[in-house]
């Protein structure tokens, strides 16, 4: 009986993958062979141009430098990543797993045959694994970006059995490998929509459509013309004031005495002095990102002029921490504040460098030009720091706790924590270079140089004349002593409950 049922088992299967077969036959002389209008110039020409990726890679820097937008280019990266995943695992084990024969051409007209072709396993297709993935990554991330590419995608999948050299199996399971390759990848890495929402608590704010009651101060220097352009096409009752970065202070005290909300719109310079005149107004903050970096906007979970107008349209809004420094042997003169960082040491001149390269290069070739400047050079402070004397080339404050993404920190999740993340790293030789190899190394706080803590306040005593600090990408003069602490949820800030 043992033997019998065994048998009989084999023989199910045997049946099931010989129908398999017969169905995947027809399927194939099917598409191989019928003539479809249009399609000979073009389906061969979109195989070949997926040839190692090329087709995807192009697309991905497309999107990158047209989308204009965080978002964009985190879907072109994650299209990417989600595209070598799957390359990887077909390559290395698929094509190794299952040794199957090309389909014969002898259904398939000249036109439509490569002019090289394949010799590898035929199972599974990697230009479908790949086109899926890719679109499958890019659609996670942005559902636009994703709509535009699946077409491009599923026409690729469709052109390696239009011209004979995959069965439609081989295609499916290819397609399949790369949905799931571009869901591992987003195991590893979570979208922005799987984080939780930056900023806590919700709060409620005056309701605004059409931004009715909305002033926004405009840094014209930030180079955000295109941008103000969607605010007044997206904000038609809004007032917006464009006038140069000497005149932004005086605006924005102008626009707090006469509007509901106050909106400002250029880099994180620009919004840290919007918000102390929020604050001292108790005007809620409407932020549109229009700088090099916009990281207060960005970790707010805005990254366009969309975010806030759906924000102000139904009064959403939450409330934030915001750090301060405060001069003083007692922390008892007029506070500075900062929405993102505050740092002694390297980072100050890393600024300046950066500042006096930008108008001639752009904003991210002078960061990196200025990091590359001073990660050669010495530039220690001696402080004395929560009651002992120390040798400083880093002193960085973090508004909020930056969660590790690789060697770095990446992103803040909560803007509201009550707490600073503060990062030390000790002076001595080359402190620099030891720096960046542990960060190449892994996470910054396995560095002998460098201690990461989190604090709620922080006394700074004894700093040597001529310091200088820098707040938000803006550089001042550092006192004497100071303290660093935080003012607790201080600012309200519109913000979609629901991000896109």
């Amino acid at each position: 009986m043992p033997n019998t049922a065994a048998a009989s088992a084999v023989l199910s299967r045997a049946r099931i993958t010989a129908l398999l077969e017969q169905w995947d036959n027809r399927a194939f002389r099917a598409v191989a062979g019928r003539h479809w209008p249009g399609a000979d110039p073009v389906l061969p020409r979109l195989s070949r141009s997926a040839n190692h990726g090329l087709l995807w890679f192009g697309a991905a820097a497309g999107m990158a430098a047209l989308g204009g937008s965080a978002r964009s280019r985190r879907a072109a990266l994650r299209g990417v990543a989600s595209l070598a995943l799957a390359s990887a695992a077909i390559n290395t084990v698929g094509k190794r797993a299952v040794r199957r024969e090309r389909p014969l051409l002898d259904v398939v007209p000249v036109i439509r045959r490569l002019k090289r072709q394949p010799f590898t396993s035929s199972f599974p297709s990697g230009h479908a694994a790949s086109a899926a993935a890719f679109a499958t990554g890019v659609a996670l991330e942005s559902k636009g970006w994703g709509a535009a590419v699946a077409p491009v995608a599923a026409a690729v999948a469709l052109s390696r059995v239009y011209t004979g050299v995959h069965y439609p199996s081989d295609v499916l399971v290819g397609a399949a490998l790369g949905v799931g390759a571009a869901y591992a990848v987003r195991g590893m890495v979570p979208t922005r929509s799987q984080l939780p929402a930056p900023g806590r608590p919700h709060t409620q704010a005056p309701a605004l459509p059409g931004g009715r009651g909305l002033t926004v101060v405009v840094n014209s220097a930030s180079g955000s013309a295109d941008t103000a352009s969607l605010v007044r096409d997206a904000l038609p009752f809004a007032r917006l004031v464009v006038c140069a970065p000497e005149e932004v202070d005086t605006e924005l005290e102008k626009a707090a005495g006469d509007c509901r909300a106050l909106g400002v719109l250029g880099g994180d310079g620009t919004i840290n002095r919007a918000v102390s005149v929020a604050v001292r107004h108790t005007l809620p903050l409407a932020v549109f990102p229009g700088g090099t970096f916009n990281h207060f906007a960005y970790d707010l979970g805005i990254e366009s002029v969309h975010d806030t107008c759906r924000a102000l349209t139904a009064g959403d809004a939450v409330r934030v921490d915001l750090g301060r420094f405060t001069p003083g042997p007692d922390g008892d003169g007029t506070p500075g504040h900062f929405v993102n960082t505050f740092s002694l040491g390297v980072y100050p001149e890393l600024v300046r460098v950066r500042e006096q390269w930008a108008p001639r290069i752009g904003g991210w070739p002078a960061g990196v030009l200025a990091a590359a400047r001073v990660l050669r050079a010495e530039h220690q402070i001696d402080a004395e720091f929560e009651g002992r004397r120390r040798s400083l080339w880093l002193l960085f404050a973090g508004n909020g706790i930056y969660q590790q993404m690789g060697p770095t920190p990446g992103h803040r999740q909560n803007l509201a924590d009550g707490l600073l993340d503060l990062r030390i790293v000790h002076g001595g030789r080359a402190p620099g270079a030891r720096l960046l190899a542990a960060a190449l190394a892994g996470p910054l706080s396995r560095s002998p140089v460098h201690a990461a803590v989190r604090m709620r306040r922080v006394r700074i005593k004894d700093i040597a004349p001529g310091t200088r600090l820098a707040y938000d990408g803006e550089v001042a003069p550092a006192p004497r002593e100071l303290t660093l602490d935080k003012a607790i949820e201080a600012l309200t800030v519109y913000r979609p409950q629901a991000l896109l």
